[in-house]
């Protein structure tokens, strides 16, 4: 089978298998300006989601919150959502997903839990982040660190990447396969990221 012709299949089984789930993220204005498709797209048996290192700026127990924008933080803001799923494309609900990352200058809140925090994805398998582009800084370029676990599931350790940076080049940690789908919006930038479990 050609190159092509996978592809097409991919799309095809992802769209199926989400459409199934009865629900439609790009219907939501964010996503709708530039229609912004699932990454990494999703079919039976995929490759899950790749690991990456937690890094040393980890602090546990941030609060639970779907917003890690404070009154008065500098920075462009994005909203990033998608879906939890299996391997088979099934959404996990109830799946924790613990955000952190640094600020506007590079610098990493390691006293409190400023840019940090923790939420539970939906009944459909849905989470959403308002949060701020980070700025790059020395040996890395701008990301958002993230554990993702399903209920008495394995810990996902992983980094998201954005699209057209410079220091992607250069950064030995960048994965393509962990690049944000990103679309301007009126009030910033929506971001599209989908977590593949390693679970069936």
């Amino acid at each position: 089978m050609s190159d092509p012709d996978r592809t097409s299949r991919r799309d095809f089984l992802r769209t199926g298998a989400l459409a199934a789930t009865g629900l439609a993220l790009a219907a939501d204005d964010a996503f709708a300006q530039e229609a912004l498709a699932p990454t990494p797209a999703c079919h039976g048996g995929d490759q899950p989601t790749p690991r990456q290192t937690e890094g040393p700026y980890f602090t546990p127990r941030s609060p639970e919150r779907a917003s890690l924008i404070e009154p008065g933080m500098n920075g462009r803001a994005i909203e990033l959502a998608g879906f939890v799923l299996t391997r088979a494309c099934k959404p996990v609900a109830r799946a924790l997903l613990d955000f952190w990352q640094a600020d506007v200058t590079g610098e990493y809140d390691n006293r409190g839990f400023r840019l940090r925090g923790h939420q539970f994805t939906d009944a459909q398998g849905i989470y959403r982040l308002k949060t701020i582009v980070p700025a790059p800084y020395p040996g890395r370029t701008p990301h958002i660190h993230v554990k993702v676990q399903a209920p008495s599931g394995r810990v996902l350790t992983t980094q998201l990447y954005f699209p057209d940076q410079p220091g992607n080049r250069s950064d030995g940690l960048f994965r393509p396969e962990l690049l944000l789908r990103v679309a301007p919006t009126g009030e910033g930038l929506a971001g599209r990221f989908d977590f593949v479990l390693d679970q069936s």
